[in-house]
């Protein structure tokens, strides 16, 4: 047996089936792609009839190539086609048989982008099962909403409307605060606003959750169906709202300036007919904020403190738009761009997924780097994760050489 399966095997990993006979025979790219699940990718294509009349190129092989984009940061059909085509000894083990640009362009407009969607769900399920927590100061779990603009060309994507003469789409996430997993994500049209789509939303969280979100989900009707679910929220208030108060809390800090409760908006409409708490807090930059919540249980500090954590989705936001190919596109139409959102979200998914479960000490961003300069050496994921940057500069190097001996 092999230092790196006894090291596995005594850290407790739990790895695909066959992972371990992986060792010399396969891959990063391919021990990657091993933790997708194959059964219910073929189940939705089967779903949704994707490989029906296909002669070369399937789903799968339209996955595994958008999946190679987002690893490697290719930007264009042709690049993709260029890079996989210098590695056409390794398609067997991809299962893949064709990456032709053309037919990698039809595909994006054909194939069903639910799919994708389905896939990122299915992954998503067994990420949330093994996905470890990291420290956290509250008992109740912790939910940031929140959706960020990715901008298009309007003239090639007219379909997606956003403001006069701008195109875009909107990326709406339910974000878990204590393993920064996605745990709900939409996308639509940019013109969509945040609070219309989180109505839609369907939030399969515990009683007791807390929500953060900034004003643009001040609603008092929302407010109510997140009462009625057992949810408490917390969030910024508006300055033009009414606040009549009805008692105060004890002052449980020297940044907490006032603690009250009472009722918020026009009594008369009665669209939230129940009592909520306003916070005053004097932040570091000497501004006065003022936060709303349901929660009567919480220190005025602690609920400081919540809305503080709504900051972990605006990371994570800026993380997969400088990381992740979803500004470049590589389709204009409606179909292509859900796609190439949807792999994205789920190579997120992957690399988050690995970084857990191989106990990796380092950021998500060398991770993605690492696999990115690894991709297609033969060596086990463990093993690449405990290499040192020398290391890895050496790879990338013997990779080329390995290319000019095959005569690519």
């Amino acid at each position: 047996m092999s230092h790196t399966v006894c090291v596995a095997r005594i850290m407790g990993l739990k790895c695909p089936r066959g992972f371990f006979r992986m060792y010399h025979s396969t891959t990063i790219f391919n021990q990657l792609l091993s933790f997708v699940p194959r059964h219910r990718f073929r189940c939705l294509v089967g779903q949704h009839n994707a490989d029906r009349y296909v002669k070369k190129l399937t789903a799968w092989n339209q996955f595994v190539a958008l999946v190679y984009a987002q690893a490697t940061g290719k930007e264009s059909l042709r690049d993709i086609e260029t890079g996989l085509s210098t590695h056409t000894h390794l398609w067997h083990h991809l299962g893949i048989r064709s990456v032709a640009k053309s037919s990698l362009a039809r595909a994006n407009n054909k194939c069903t982008y639910k799919i994708f969607e389905g896939l990122f769900y299915a992954l998503l399920g067994q990420c949330k099962d093994l996905t470890p927590s990291r420290a956290f100061t509250f008992e109740n779990p912790l939910y940031s909403l929140d959706a960020t603009t990715i901008n298009l060309c309007l003239s090639l994507c007219n379909w997606a409307h956003y403001r006069h003469a701008k195109g875009a789409i909107k990326l709406h996430v339910l974000m878990q605060n204590r393993t920064d997993i996605p745990e709900v994500v939409t996308v639509t049209v940019g013109k969509t606003a945040d609070i219309t789509e989180a109505k839609r939303m369907s939030f399969a969280i515990p009683r007791g959750s807390i929500v953060v979100f900034d004003r643009g989900y001040f609603d008092f009707d929302w407010w109510n169906t997140l009462h009625a679910q057992g949810l408490f929220f917390v969030t910024r208030t508006k300055t033009s709202s009414l606040f009549l108060i009805s008692g105060t809390h004890t002052v449980s800090s020297g940044r907490i300036l006032t603690d009250e409760r009472g009722w918020v908006g026009d009594l008369l409409k009665a669209k939230y007919p129940r009592e909520v708490r306003r916070v005053r807090y004097l932040h570091d930059d000497g501004e006065t904020y003022e936060y709303l919540t349901n929660n009567f249980t919480l220190s005025g500090e602690e609920v400081a403190l919540v809305y503080k954590e709504r900051w972990r989705i605006e990371l994570f936001f800026k993380w997969i738009k400088q990381n992740l190919i979803i500004k470049a596109f590589l389709g204009t139409s409606k179909n292509a761009v859900l796609s190439q959102v949807w792999v994205a979200m789920i190579y997120y998914l992957l690399l988050s997924y690995i970084k857990f479960q191989t106990k990796f000490d380092g950021s998500l961003l060398e991770l993605t780097r690492m696999v990115r300069e690894t991709l297609f050496t033969r060596r086990t994921l463990i093993d690449l994760l405990s290499l040192s940057p020398a290391t890895l500069g050496k790879f990338k190097v013997d990779e080329v050489e390995q290319l000019c001996l095959l005569g690519v």
